[in-house]
């Protein structure tokens, strides 16, 4: 028999990383050639763009695991799991607003901003999951990883590529039409 909150708890990351994915898939990947992404400055120990997909859903899966954990152990939504599951609904909503901040808004300083914030509401998050589950815990470990090294990719980007202006966008756009 199915475990249906065990697979909702899976699924529900991976449909918001889903849905960044596809609505800014343009900016990152173009079929007319390079897109503004790809002339930004990145680090050089930058991924390719291609290991952010399949990273994301293993990351989304085994947080979606470890919040299904904790609500099993606390018996459900109970007063013992509000803390940790309003934390982690809290840290899935910064990581979702992630991607419209860098990609729709190109606002580099407020996405390194962001990311930060977002990695301390994931350790928080994951030191609520260890008082109730150590294996909840260590399924978050290498999303904190992750979150670290992506906030070092976040933080070169801003230092290394100016805002863009939206004035010039403007203009382009204008001509183009």
């Amino acid at each position: 028999m199915a475990n249906w909150p065990a697979i909702g708890s899976i699924i529900l990351p991976n449909v918001g990383g889903w849905v960044n994915g596809l609505y800014f898939a343009g900016q990152i990947r173009s079929e007319e050639g390079k897109t503004w992404y790809d002339n930004l400055k990145k680090a050089p120990w930058n991924p390719p763009k291609w290991v952010f997909g399949p990273a994301w859903t293993v990351l989304y899966s085994s947080m979606g695991y470890a919040s299904y954990l904790v609500w099993e152990d606390c018996g459900g939504f109970t007063e013992s799991s509000v803390l940790p599951l309003t934390l982690y609904g809290s840290q899935l909503a910064l990581n979702w607003a992630w991607t419209p901040i860098f990609f729709g808004m190109k606002d580099y300083k407020l996405a390194f901003i962001e990311i930060a914030v977002l990695g301390v509401t994931a350790t928080a998050t994951t030191i609520a999951f260890v008082h109730y589950n150590r294996t909840a815990a260590a399924l978050m470990l290498p999303y904190l990883g992750w979150l670290a090294y992506a906030s070092s990719l976040s933080y070169y980007v801003w230092k290394n590529n100016p805002k863009p202006d939206p004035r010039i966008t403007e203009i382009k756009d204008e001509k183009t039409q």
